[in-house]
């Protein structure tokens, strides 16, 4: 089955994610990717995380599509206008690419080339929108496309975090409205805020995968508290790190404890370990998924 086939089968998904290199080696991710083969629905590949200048996503989207994964190819707004966002869908199309996360993107300042200068022609709900013009054979301004149209399976990404939380729901419904056939949150370390996220969005009918990401150190998880907005990890698990002889071990017992606590109140687990790509499957296991 197809990542929209089991969507549209109500099937409970499970993703993990890529980071493509700073460089042209694609030996090592496509050796962490065998690492998952059959134990995810599909592997999100990145489109220059944290707004660092790497490979591209519509490229190791397609090496992993040879490989006979499942790649979910993350498009931001931020490096290109809505010529170049149509021929990239249109591109990842031809190269049999058919699910696309839709992202906004962080601002170029947070990256390695902070004088960059940021696009943003259109946001994340206006390329929700274009994607699925596209899909009816038209461009953006209503231009007839040449032969058959593409076809996507078009995601969305929400903060569940977020305070207030209102607006985040607010462009969450507008994202289903423009197409969105399932969403991916930020990262979730507190379950309870978690907990009343869902409680508000009992109307929507479009399966949320909760975000898992690997802690690595202490420090690092006070350095998402500071800088990412809507991310809370509690000092209970600050505290875990803290006192964790074997990092990678205490990261997937907290891993492992929060899928299983959030499992119950979502359609799905994306796993977002930020490097940690070989102790992946272990989190699996551990948390029975």
């Amino acid at each position: 089955m197809t990542f929209k086939e089991k969507i549209q089968a109500q099937k409970f998904l499970v993703t993990s994610e890529i980071g493509p290199p700073k460089g042209i080696e694609t030996k090592q991710f496509l050796e962490d990717a065998e690492l998952i083969r059959d134990k995810v629905d599909g592997i999100n590949v990145t489109d220059l995380q944290s707004s660092v200048m790497r490979l591209g996503s519509l490229a190791v989207s397609y090496l992993l599509k040879e490989k006979g994964f499942e790649p979910i190819y993350q498009l931001t707004c931020r490096d290109r206008n809505r010529l170049a966002l149509q021929s990239d869908l249109l591109s990842a199309a031809v190269l049999g690419i058919q699910n696309v996360l839709i992202l906004t993107g962080d601002y170029p300042t947070l990256g390695d080339h902070p004088q960059a200068k940021p696009v943003f022609d259109l946001d994340s709900v206006q390329l929700l929108q274009v994607a699925r013009k596209l899909e009816t054979g038209q461009d953006m301004n209503g231009n007839k496309l040449i032969g058959n149209p593409p076809e996507f399976c078009l995601g969305a990404v929400v903060n569940p975090g977020s305070d207030p939380l209102e607006p985040q729901i607010m462009k969450m419904e507008k994202k289903i409205r423009a197409g969105a056939e399932f969403f991916q949150t930020q990262a979730i370390f507190d379950v309870g805020a978690f907990e009343k996220f869902i409680s508000k969005i009992k109307q929507v009918k479009v399966p949320v995968m909760a975000g898992i990401v690997l802690l690595k150190s202490a420090k690092m998880a006070d350095y998402m508290n500071k800088n990412i907005p809507g991310v809370f990890v509690p000092d209970n698990l600050i505290k875990e790190m803290e006192l964790s002889k074997d990092k990678a071990a205490t990261s997937i017992e907290i891993a492992s404890r929060l899928i299983k606590e959030l499992k119950p109140m979502c359609q799905g687990i994306h796993i977002m370990p930020i490097g940690w790509d070989k102790i992946v499957p272990r989190v699996l296991e551990a948390s029975g998924l």
